[in-house]
């Protein structure tokens, strides 16, 4: 019988049971982070909700299927909104992604399933008849990929490693918005001042009917449905290093820059680093809106994120000129993290029209059920009952009605009143 050293001299490709492990257990630390996550608030209207969920599966019963989700709601005119919102967008959005698809084409799926999740979840809203409304960014971490939502004025937004910062959300404020005023303004709505008596006008930008400041939210029945659930999307890979993402509540942004919010809580863990920037902007300004922050660390395994020194107090000077710096250099720095290679961007969508986020269906395929399926929500459809995304009015030239994604009568009915094309839903007095 050969012995040990003969085996490994006629086979000198084997390598040993324990390297291979030991092989497998780095590979393993650079393909699946740590995901380590706290969050902090301060409530003073009580309309603020958060969900932080770390053990959703892809693939039910798989362990290494498993990715996470943090969202914060930020509601307006009653909770409700916010609480149902809550409560299920997202089940609503993942039952928009196809069964049994791999890793790769799970995340280019979930764009479009979030912009579906997020309008059926302001659809179903709505339908209770109740008035209130809510912001919505929605983040789905995945390995080292991050996938964020959103609507209205809550942000997220991402410290790599190596000190840049970017925002991963749009704020939907028509204040700041030319876009989103011209859209609403184009779609039906109207856009002004609150005027007083004597015809002076104060505040914010606001959408008539309703007041709202925002041009996206979920809810707002009374507003007009030109004020859209349709979120941003932005999706990006980071690099192994990893980074930290802070999602906040406005009652953190009035308060504190990107830039300020991600240098008052560097070197600190994941909860310490929330309650450090509620902190920071309760100092700032005083709890004057509801104040919730969530801190996500995504850092390779069995890691965490080096420790930064302590913010150097500087004299008032120096922090205004710091500042303008850091405002004027802020798009520049979001552009250069690619280059440089802390984070690759995989996707980005702004658009509101449903059409152009929902895509083309070059070949539909029917559902189990032998039916087609609503791609906002989900019912099974004869192929005699589905209207293409795509069709346009009875006399577009430019429509293609037989080509999907498909919408039912009820979804569609919602997809021209967002854009303008129908009377908005339900008013209330």
């Amino acid at each position: 019988m050969a012995s040990r050293d003969e085996r490994r001299h006629h086979h000198p490709d084997l390598v040993p049971l324990a390297a291979l492990i030991s092989k497998e257990l780095r590979s393993e630390k650079m393909e699946k982070p740590t995901v380590r996550y706290g969050h902090a608030a301060q409530s003073r209207k009580g309309e603020d909700y958060f969900l932080m969920k770390t053990d959703c599966q892809r693939v039910p019963g798989n362990s290494s299927s498993t990715f996470s989700v943090f969202a914060i709601f930020d509601g307006h005119n009653g909770n409700a909104a916010a609480v149902y919102t809550r409560e299920h967008l997202l089940s609503h959005v993942l039952g928009a992604i196809p069964h049994g698809l791999g890793r790769d084409e799970w995340l280019q799926a979930l764009p479009r399933a979030l912009v579906a999740g997020f309008v059926k979840t302001d659809k179903e809203f709505q339908s209770r008849g109740e008035t209130s409304g809510t912001t919505a960014t929605f983040v789905i971490v995945d390995r080292w990929t991050v996938t964020v939502a959103s609507v209205g004025d809550s942000r997220c937004i991402l410290d790599a490693q190596g000190g840049a910062v970017s925002t991963l959300t749009v704020d939907h404020r028509l204040e700041e918005n030319v876009e989103e005023r011209e859209r609403v303004a184009a779609s039906g709505g109207e856009v002004g001042r609150l005027s007083i008596v004597g015809g002076a006008e104060i505040g914010p930008l606001r959408c008539w009917p309703g007041g709202l400041c925002l041009s996206r939210s979920i809810g707002d029945m009374d507003v007009g449905e030109f004020i859209v659930p349709i979120p941003y999307v932005k999706q990006v890979k980071l690099s192994s290093a990893g980074g930290r993402l802070i999602i906040a509540s406005d009652g953190i942004w009035d308060s504190l820059s990107s830039e300020t919010a991600a240098q008052s809580c560097r070197g600190l863990p994941a909860e310490l680093a929330a309650r450090q920037v509620v902190k920071e902007a309760l100092r700032t300004r005083g709890l004057k809106d509801d104040t919730t922050c969530i801190v996500v660390d995504v850092v390779p395994l069995d890691n965490s994120l080096p420790p930064s020194p302590p913010p150097k107090k500087h004299n008032k000077l120096k922090t205004l000129l710091f500042r303008k710096k850091s405002h004027d250099s802020a798009n520049k720095l979001s552009k250069k993290l690619s280059a440089v290679g802390i984070v690759e961007e995989l996707f980005e969508e702004g658009s509101a029209m449903l059409a152009e986020r929902l895509g083309n269906d070059e070949c539909t395929v029917p559902s189990t059920s032998g039916l087609f399926t609503c791609a906002v929500c989900q019912v099974d459809l004869a192929p005699s009952e589905g209207i293409s995304v795509h069709a346009g009015g009875i006399f577009s030239t430019s429509s293609i009605p037989w080509q999907g994604p498909f919408l039912c009568a009820d979804c569609r009915y919602k997809k021209d009143a967002m854009e303008g094309k129908r009377p908005s839903g339900v008013k209330v007095a």
